[in-house]
């Protein structure tokens, strides 16, 4: 779902536009999509929010234990009594608590991102050719939610620290209301008030436009971006402050917070803070500049992203495991180095491209590709594509680092149940898949210049290997 790391995730790719590339190849509104489209659509849409209740029932029921329940399953026949008892009867359950709780933490998001004093930043060039503003505050909202939750909780006893984990499954439950109504209210307002109308994008299949959205940029006036919002708010601001719930529940369940729980917190800590941290950046990747915002934004920021994406502090609680040393150093290790490479991948494009080229890569005059291409309002642009330092190595360098970062947060759980390793296995699915995706899309925006600089940079990702 969301990248949000992918979302947080997704980063600095090609952008991402609606284009007419020099081949003289236009690219608008889709036509018609496949038969087998509108299926993997589908599935998408059943599949994925079954999955993340099926993860909640074992994480909550059988210690994170994938195959326990299919286990008991099997020893009953798969019988529908057994059914009951493995699955429906440990299904999270509706409370009115949950509910005010969610809700008052949304609107209190939505507040902060209307109020607080924020950067103006752009994003993208559209497929209409519009450089959209966005309010650039999210880093302020943090420190300020996050506070508020320790002062509330440490300070002024308002709430228990471990809030969230107690009400995980009432708030699992306010979260896909709130997912599907986002869906839906974003699909129908593509048709009757769209924000830039000009930006949609119509398949031609209901399924498709409302998994993968119609609208690029969903609007409230000039600067309430849904896309924004959703994934920096109640997505990532989220992601820190379950981690801290979660790690207070460990404390009261064992009597003190294991290093490997600390350890998670921080790495994450570390993605989130750059993230807001760099916000301004992320305006130009592929989430903001490329995405629709349908099912895949809307339901993915609100409920795959604050469920999927923290399982392995959800593991630790039900799981308490005390690392050696060695083994910390060396999980810490490989998250600070996939940082040091994510960040300074990005950094080493941005300069180039501030400069237009005019600068130096590792203590040499950068290399790159100038390169022309028209939007669909008919208007010529130029960018670069650089072909030296990390961007020289492979053409998405910056995933390594991604995927490494995220292979730390895994190994701190251990080698004991696979659960805690479904993330590395879904982000290196995403990446790829997204790999698949900037290679379309820049091959249909630069047309001659991408085969150019294919044959420059051959590899997409790890040399010599993809």
């Amino acid at each position: 779902m969301s990248s949000k790391r992918s979302s947080k995730t997704s980063k600095d790719e090609e952008p991402s536009v609606s284009l007419k590339a020099q081949t003289g190849k236009t690219w608008g509104r889709d036509k018609d999509i496949s038969y087998n489209t509108v299926l993997l659509s589908t599935l998408i849409l059943t599949c994925c929010p079954l999955l993340v209740v099926y993860f909640w029932v074992v994480c909550t029921h059988y210690q994170c234990s994938i195959i326990e329940p299919i286990i008991l399953l099997q020893s009953n026949d798969f019988s529908k009594e057994a059914f009951e008892s493995v699955i429906l009867q440990k299904l999270p359950q509706f409370s009115l608590d949950g509910i005010k709780i969610y809700f008052a933490w949304l609107s209190f998001q939505a507040i902060l991102y209307a109020i607080l004093p924020a950067k103006i930043g752009y994003g993208q060039r559209t497929p209409a050719g519009h450089i959209l503003p966005y309010k650039v505050n999210g880093l302020l909202a943090w420190l300020i939610t996050h506070t508020l939750y320790l002062v509330g909780a440490f300070y002024f006893k308002w709430w228990d620290a471990s809030i969230v984990h107690d009400q995980w499954g009432s708030l699992f439950i306010a979260a896909n209301i709130y997912g599907y109504f986002l869906t839906l209210f974003s699909f129908i307002k593509a048709y009757v008030m769209p924000s830039h109308a000009e930006d949609r994008k119509f398949s031609g299949s209901f399924i498709y436009d409302l998994l993968m959205g119609i609208e690029m940029n969903p609007r409230f006036g000039k600067y309430w971006d849904f896309k924004l919002f959703h994934n920096g708010r109640p997505g990532i601001i989220a992601w820190t402050l379950i981690n801290m719930s979660f790690a207070a529940a460990q404390y009261n369940k064992i009597g003190y917070v294991t290093n490997s729980m600390i350890l998670l917190n921080f790495l994450h800590a570390v993605y989130v803070l750059d993230f807001f941290y760099n916000e301004d950046w992320y305006l130009r990747t592929i989430d903001i500049a490329h995405d629709h915002f349908g099912f895949y934004l809307a339901w993915g920021d609100t409920v795959w992203l604050p469920w999927m994406y923290t399982l392995q502090s959800h593991y630790l609680v039900r799981n308490p495991i005390d690392l050696s040393i060695p083994y910390f150093l060396f999980v810490l290790g490989v998250g600070l180095s996939g940082y040091y490479i994510f960040r300074a991948v990005n950094h080493q494009k941005d300069i180039v491209r501030r400069t237009n080229g005019v600068c130096t890569v590792w203590g040499k005059p950068a290399k790159f590709i100038k390169t022309k291409f028209v939007t669909s309002d008919g208007k010529t642009h130029s960018s670069i594509l650089i072909t030296s330092g990390f961007w020289g190595i492979s053409r998405h360098f910056n995933y390594v680092g991604d995927l490494l970062i995220s292979l730390a947060m895994c190994l701190t759980c251990g080698f004991h149940h696979l659960l805690p390793y479904f993330y590395i296995v879904y982000m290196t699915i995403l990446l790829i898949h997204r790999i698949w995706r900037d290679d379309a899309r820049c091959r249909g925006k630069y047309g001659k210049y991408w085969d150019e600089y294919g044959k420059v940079v051959k590899w997409k990702l790890f040399p010599y290997i993809y």
